[in-house]
């Protein structure tokens, strides 16, 4: 027996060699075979579906077992590895060399880009703008209304992006003409015009020029200044991200409007403001977002502003590009 199983355990060194092992046990004595075959193990037989490892014998069973020539194969230790995590940091860290192992010369990183830091408090006094300032162009209202605050009670957002839509522009509300969802486009400048998107998102826009021209200003973004929690709690997120305020819907939310806005004024004391604030350095411009089915010279029109190098900027970004 021991012979035979030697004997082919030697030729399984040259060749994968199958060993069907078969043990039978009678009332006198017990023997065993060793033969070479070919015959396929059943998953019962091989133990546990794994082909190729023994499992212990049992009486009147054939259980299959497989040599090769190949030497196992074994991951490489965490011990190695920390080794040589230490050597290339020796190497970086001007320690030394260990193993003749040095670290390539570490690169300076370069700078990050310095981002325009928004006000987290409301200037003082912070007074709220008078009509006068909304009767103009509306694509002019637009780059006047960058940094300035919007305030409903405890809530005060700084206005970080906004869209122009102009008289006679196919894009505007106020091509349709005069109609109970429209009128407060063509109302006197400075008021509120609130509309539903989707039937999900209210999009406050603010009147431009005098009465009868139909111009206004989408407020896209905002950045927080005060009443963060309310904030939070009307839009249903706890985080002071941009992803926050980013976006026409989400101010809309944030302000807790409806579209019973509309005609509010914004010069008035009480309800929801327009306040004085800084005007900014730097500001990007670009081609207005969602209005694919206006005319191709009004789609390509860099009626979309907003304040350079700040994070509180709706998507996409890439359009936007420096004056």
């Amino acid at each position: 027996m021991l012979w035979a199983l030697c004997r082919a355990l030697s030729k399984g060194l040259h060749q994968e060699t199958t060993l069907i092992i078969f043990h039978a046990k009678d009332t006198t004595r017990t023997r065993s075979f060793i033969r070479k075959g070919k015959r396929k193990a059943s998953s019962r037989e091989r133990g546990n579906g794994h082909p190729g490892l023994p499992r212990p014998c049992l009486r009147g069973r054939w259980v299959r077992m497989t040599t090769s020539t190949n030497p196992p194969r074994f991951k490489r230790p965490a011990r190695k590895l920390r080794k040589k995590a230490t050597a290339f940091t020796a190497g970086a860290t001007g320690a030394g060399v260990r193993g003749g192992i040095t670290a390539p010369p570490a690169t300076p990183r370069p700078p990050a880009a310095r981002l325009v830091t928004l006000p987290r408090s409301l200037p003082a006094p912070a007074a709220i703008l008078p009509q006068d300032f909304f009767l103009v162009d509306s694509l002019d209202l637009a780059r006047r209304l960058l940094g300035k605050f919007l305030r409903r009670d405890e809530v005060v957002l700084q206005i970080t992006e906004v869209e122009a839509y102009r008289p006679s522009d196919s894009a505007c509300h106020g091509r349709f003409g005069i109609t109970t969802r429209t009128a407060p486009v063509f109302g006197p400048g400075g008021h509120a015009y609130v509309y539903l998107c989707y039937g999900l998102h209210m999009m406050l826009n603010i009147v431009a020029d005098k009465q009868g021209v139909g111009a206004a200003v989408l407020i896209r973004s905002c950045s927080p200044v005060g009443g963060l929690e309310t904030i939070q709690e009307r839009r249903g997120q706890k985080t002071d991200k941009p992803v926050l305020l980013t976006g026409p819907g989400k101010v809309g939310q944030a302000l807790g409007i409806t579209t019973a806005w509309s005609n509010h004024a914004l010069y008035t004391p009480g309800g929801l403001e327009v306040l004085d604030g800084p005007e900014p350095e730097k500001i990007l411009i670009g081609p207005r977002v969602g209005i694919e089915y206006a005319l191709p010279e009004h789609v390509s029109a860099p009626w979309r502003l907003a304040i350079a190098g700040c994070p509180w900027i709706s998507a996409p970004k890439n359009t936007l590009r420096p004056p």
